[in-house]
């Protein structure tokens, strides 16, 4: 689970309803001082995440002239979504993503997309499904395939909860089980625990599934001539990072590893990361 270093929006940035062909979704908008930004950023949360896992990126990103703008997506914190699990199927994610890169304005294929992990495959969905769409593709924290096989183990356990138990009570079990729980400041403890219990539970289990199960798409990705760029920390859970090596290689993407950082380099090293990030965008004019 992603923990947002801090959580007040800086100063260039709103928090509102983004309205597009397939329903609102929640956003944090940053602009740059800048009156014509020098590009548009859209960014996918991961599993059990939101928007706000991106927080310390915004305004690093907006100083360097880019519109960066998170998302909620569909039953994720703050963004409305059905109490049906076929609603999250990964297609539909994927297209949710084209409405709201749509909704924010500028001609097609002027965006460039980022997912964060589990949004890392989405956004790889969403990418094959219409490339023009996008000026380029970050995938960060985010393999080629399904997660490592303890991260699988522990995925279907939760997903097994969340069809047993309400919310309130996977929560409670959860931080029993953290045998090491950090030492999380009161705001932010109250911020994870709300965002959980807004998080629609069939949304985590349709998701948890798909990261179970998720196929490896590298080479149907690699021949889509869009700019690809591939971040992670130094360590990662979710997917070993040799793995996520050879995905990069595969897709000849420019690689950045952010030293210092496990899964969340954009929570835990945000101005390396807004930097790197930068530098790639930079170089495609």
């Amino acid at each position: 689970m992603s923990r947002p270093p801090f959580l007040a929006l800086p100063p260039c940035t709103r928090a509102y309803q983004l309205a597009t062909s397939r329903g609102e979704f929640a956003v944090h908008d940053a602009r740059p001082p800048a009156a014509e930004p020098r590009g548009t950023v859209l960014l996918l949360p991961g599993f059990t995440g939101s928007k706000e896992d991106f927080i310390a990126l915004l305004e690093p990103l907006a100083a360097a002239g880019y519109r960066a703008v998170a998302v909620d997506g569909r039953g994720q914190h703050e963004s409305a979504g059905p109490r049906d699990e076929s609603a999250y199927a990964q297609g539909e994610l994927a297209r949710d993503v084209l409405a709201q890169a749509a909704a924010l304005g500028g001609p097609p294929g002027t965006v460039h997309l980022l997912g964060h992990s589990l949004g890392g495959l989405v956004a790889r969905a969403a990418v094959l499904a219409e490339p023009a769409a996008f000026r380029s593709l970050t995938v960060m924290s985010s393999g080629p395939a399904a997660i490592s096989e303890s991260q699988q183990a522990r995925t279907r356990l939760l997903v097994q909860a969340l069809a047993a138990m309400d919310m309130e009570s996977v929560w409670q079990e959860m931080q029993r089980q953290d045998a090491e729980p950090e030492a999380t400041p009161a705001e932010l403890a109250e911020f994870l625990h709300r965002r959980w219990m807004r998080t629609v539970p069939e949304q985590l289990m349709a998701t948890g599934r798909q990261l179970t199960a998720e196929p490896d798409r590298t080479a149907e990705l690699a021949r889509v001539p869009l700019p690809k760029h591939v971040v992670s920390g130094a360590v990662d859970y979710a997917w070993p990072v040799p793995v996520i090596d050879a995905m990069a290689k595969e897709l000849s993407a420019v690689r950045t590893v952010v030293q210092g950082a496990g899964h969340s380099p954009n929570a835990e090293r945000p101005a390396a990361t807004a930097e790197a990030l930068v530098r790639f965008w930079e170089t495609l004019g």
